[in-house]
């Protein structure tokens, strides 16, 4: 978290032209039921809660910049560097174009290892994507 406050901080220098190319990626699981998850429910009183299915949880990735939202993508399964790739393949360039990036943008992800796996970088470079060099200080 420290890291992420640094770079916010010295990206307060940058311009907001240069900050209106950046293209965000994150994602996130989302839980249904349990203690990650709120619940609100209206009952009659007098009426005993119950919980008839269990949890659920699903992880959802998604692209957004200073002009808004782009492609969200359920992620079916374990998320790995060959599923992130993927992601990336089949929503980077609708998400450019939905929020009008144009073809001279830069990418931001986090450091997390699928994102800065080796097979992950080469083909980013492949791809010519222009990565935003991010690297926390410890």
């Amino acid at each position: 978290m420290t890291a992420h406050l640094e770079f916010a901080k010295m990206s307060l220098k940058d311009s907001q032209t240069m900050r209106n190319k950046i293209l965000w990626s994150d994602e996130t699981k989302m839980e249904f039921f349990g203690l990650n998850a709120k619940r609100h429910v209206w009952r009659k009183p007098g009426t005993i809660p119950t919980g008839k299915h269990g949890g659920g949880s699903i992880m959802l990735w998604g692209y957004f910049s200073a002009a808004g939202i782009g492609r969200l993508v359920r992620i079916k399964g374990k998320m790995n560097g060959a599923k992130y790739r993927e992601i990336i393949a089949d929503n980077r360039l609708q998400s450019t174009q939905d929020l009008r990036l144009g073809r001279l943008f830069t990418f931001q992800q986090d450091n997390v290892h699928k994102h800065t796996a080796k097979t992950t970088q080469e083909w980013l470079r492949d791809k010519s994507l222009d990565v935003l060099d991010f690297e926390p200080r410890l």
